[in-house]
């Protein structure tokens, strides 16, 4: 396996669409904060807004595993080094939930509003990934028990409301996907040996009501 991945960091070198931040920013995901990540599929190269995947109707181009699967997530930096020399421009998935964190999503502009609210409320944020068109708040692992008996408790619950929990998965900074680049809206502090990050119920209390003051109720794409 040494001659493999010594070959393989080779070939990362001289890749011309090679993207060494990638590599970099993995390791730091798996080694020092201990998340789970693995290469996503990537978008389809000859049209950006597709992705590279057989479904042609897929709903998160470039940002979601493929081959490998998403149980194969691990926090192995030879595996990682493998992975992303052998592949240097794969978006970086996260595995949500278990060890590592896990994501409440919603559009753009109400997440906005969310952050806003919470930062008023004096309510402290962790991370936040943005994409074009949605952020997504990084809170500590949570149950399905626990996040349905939170749902359960509101009058109402947007439909463009989404949770990255258990089983599930995130794109992570600086991933290139098929919806645009992933960057951090809220980054984690220099330095972080693993980011702080708050509990659901905070950012689902926030999220709903900027939701509904800003009428994003149906699910988006």
């Amino acid at each position: 396996m040494r001659e493999i991945l010594g070959r393989r960091r080779r070939l990362l070198s001289r890749h011309d669409g090679g993207r060494p931040e990638l590599i970099g920013a993995a390791l730091t995901y798996a080694t020092q904060w201990q998340w789970p990540v693995l290469p996503g599929v990537a978008a389809d190269p000859q049209a950006r807004s597709r992705c590279g995947c057989p479904d042609p109707e897929c709903t998160v181009p470039g940002a979601h595993p493929f081959d490998p699967g998403l149980l194969a997530a691990t926090t192995d930096a030879r595996m990682v080094r493998w992975w992303w020399s052998n592949r240097p421009t794969a978006p970086i998935v996260l595995a949500t939930g278990g060890a590592a964190p896990c994501a409440v999503s919603l559009p753009a502009l109400p997440a906005a509003h969310a952050l806003a609210a919470l930062d008023r409320a004096g309510l402290r944020v962790g991370p936040v990934v943005a994409s074009p068109t949605r952020w997504s708040v990084l809170v500590r692992p949570y149950s399905m028990e626990q996040l349905g008996e939170l749902l359960y408790a509101k009058d109402f619950v947007p439909g463009s409301l989404r949770f990255h929990g258990e089983g599930g998965y995130l794109a992570l900074p600086p991933s290139d996907t098929g919806g645009g680049a992933v960057r951090w809206e809220r980054a984690p502090l220099p330095g972080s040996a693993s980011p702080w990050v708050p509990d659901v119920e905070a950012v689902v209390d926030a999220a709903v009501d900027a939701l509904t003051r800003t009428g994003v109720s149906a699910p988006e794409l």
